[in-house]
């Protein structure tokens, strides 16, 4: 059991214990556990013993439990929570806005034990006669609660990959020498994915047979079997001949609008001995396209594209823009988040520690500012040549302007302007907001324009055409937030900023050093979309990104 799983085990049980009214004292000793775990960058498997209580939030009791997880992979105490709550009041903590007081309110007084039940009640206008409730609170649990029903199927990219990368190597070893590869919205890196896919060579047979032996089946005919792995992920494996094995790998990856532009090409079914994808592209006069660019018009811009797509990979990010130290609510000091990037090969940090009025993350006063500044001179000449640069993650205030006075802001080499509070506005709202701040001479970069959560919450409404030509205008580079969470910039407006000349930046927005890797999922995403690496801002090495920076400052700055 990783960290991830035992964090989530303490926060549910916490939960949980607050609905059954337990000891409060008992209930935020599992809740600090559970932050305090998820701010280490150590596996507590690999903790010796005796370090294990040693850190900070872990004493003699919630050790054991760890212990316990690791060891057998079950928490017998989470599991008796579970077991006297209705499994539709557990499910109630899935969705935005219901914490536990609210839910014990539904359970106990209206006799609710499910969100189909908790919907009906809110639809008939039954929340509002209860304590802690209103008119405006039941409409948003409300919007919450079909939110969720329409994304509970659905996982993130991220979440799913280690299950995926499972099953495939699982049908591997069970098929010995068959063909198998991953197919799907997975294979396409597609943010949100509703299942695991693969295609085999083999019988359905053969497949029903190896697939029982290893998950749990769900039903399926000849060709297309289902599974169920870990009990939560569902699997749908595709079984074909060998010599058809490119073509069936072809037709399950690309997107129903992308295949049916092929087909206007093709012409006619193409070659059925066809055992790679390349023969088939050839076959229609077409330029070859990665997986994660079948999609609906990339086609037509692969053909009006000479030459191919020079599509960014991990290996092109070359510096980590946008983090958070211990100077906010990061967890690592800048003298640590520093060697972590030299280690992993990157050439410069960018520093962008919340503002302050982002309270509840410990925000930077503008004397705190400075305190930074002078320790980010000190750790530049420690470190030459890498290259630390002074930023700020500002909040957009309600009326647009940035966090600090200009006379602040200018002593930052850039400024990552984002939205973090007040998300419930109106499009004319969001807009005013968005385009006063991008309109700020020392606003830099664009941070995770809409503000979306994936599967948790919707972003406030966006005009994306004229927030790209106002980039455009004003020179402001737009995020590509890489969080798998967020992945906003979402990738269909990718071919769009292009277009227009708008830079990207994939940043990780990382808040721990293991979160430098989220670059990673920024970077499929982005491929998706037609990003390359001349149009992304942290691909530029230490001496193009200085540059960069001195003459913008020259442009925006001084006329």
């Amino acid at each position: 059991m990783d960290n991830q799983e035992i964090v989530e085990n303490f926060d549910l049980l916490s939960k949980l214990m607050e609905i059954h009214g337990e000891n409060i004292y008992k209930i935020r000793s599992y809740s600090n556990a559970s932050l305090a775990i998820e701010k280490l960058n150590i596996p507590l498997a690999e903790t010796p013993e005796e370090d294990l209580y040693k850190i900070r939030g872990i004493g003699d009791a919630i050790g054991k439990k760890i212990l316990g997880m690791i060891r057998t992979g079950e928490f017998p105490l989470l599991n008796e929570y579970l077991e006297k709550t209705p499994a539709g009041v557990v499910e109630m903590l899935s969705v935005k806005g219901l914490g536990p007081k609210k839910i014990l309110t539904i359970w106990k007084e209206l006799q609710v034990e499910s969100l189909g039940e908790l919907l009906y009640a809110c639809n008939e206008n039954r929340l509002v006669s209860s304590k802690g409730f209103g008119e405006k609170s039941q409409e948003t649990i409300r919007k919450s609660i079909e939110y969720y029903f329409s994304n509970r199927h659905l996982f993130r990219y991220a979440d799913l990959e280690p299950a995926a990368n499972s099953a495939l190597r699982q049908l591997g070893e069970a098929l010995g020498t068959v063909r198998v590869a991953l197919t799907g919205d997975f294979r396409r890196q597609m943010p949100v994915v509703g299942e695991i896919q693969l295609v085999a060579a083999c019988s359905g047979d053969t497949l029903r047979s190896a697939g029982m032996d290893i998950w749990s089946p769900v039903s399926g005919d000849g060709n297309a079997l289902k599974f169920l792995i870990g009990g939560k992920y569902p699997v749908t494996v595709y079984c074909c001949p060998e010599e058809e094995f490119g073509k069936v790998l072809f037709s399950t990856t690309g997107s129903t609008a992308f295949l049916e532009e092929f087909a206007l090409y093709q012409g006619s079914p193409g070659p059925l001995s066809a055992s790679g994808e390349d023969a088939l592209f050839q076959a229609a006069g077409v330029p070859p396209l990665p997986p994660a660019m079948r999609e609906a018009g990339m086609l037509q811009r692969a053909i009006h594209s000479p030459g191919g797509q020079e599509l960014i990979t991990q290996n092109d990010i070359r510096g980590i823009i946008h983090c958070h130290s211990n100077w906010s609510d990061g967890t690592s000091s800048l003298d640590e988040m520093v060697t972590a990037a030299i280690a992993r090969g990157y050439e410069y940090l960018v520093i962008s520690d919340h503002s302050q009025s982002a309270f509840y993350a410990q925000g930077l006063k503008p004397e705190r500012i400075r305190e930074q500044h002078l320790l980010i001179g000190e750790l530049n000449d420690k470190f030459a040549p890498f290259r630390i640069f002074r930023s700020i993650e500002s909040d957009i205030l309600s009326d647009g302007a940035l966090d600090y006075s200009n006379e602040l802001l200018s002593t930052f080499d850039l400024v990552i302007a984002s939205v973090h509070s007040n998300l419930k506005m109106s499009l004319e709202k969001a807009m005013s907001r968005l385009e006063t701040a991008i309109s700020n001479p020392y606003t830099t970069i664009l941070g995770h324009p809409t503000g979306r959560l994936l599967l948790s919450r919707e972003g406030y409404p966006v005009d994306h055409e004229r927030i790209l030509r106002l980039c455009r205008e004003k020179e402001v580079v737009v995020e590509l937030n890489a969080h798998p969470s967020r992945l906003d910039l979402d990738w269909t407006w990718i071919p769009r900023a292009l277009e227009l000349g708008v830079m990207i930046s994939i940043d990780p927005d990382a808040h721990t050093i293991p979160g430098f890797e989220d670059n990673r999922y920024g970077v499929l995403a982005a491929q998706k979309g037609g990003l390359t690496p001349r149009s992304n801002l942290s691909s530029f090495s230490r001496e193009a990104f200085i540059g960069w920076l001195d003459m913008r400052k020259k442009r925006t700055r001084h006329g």
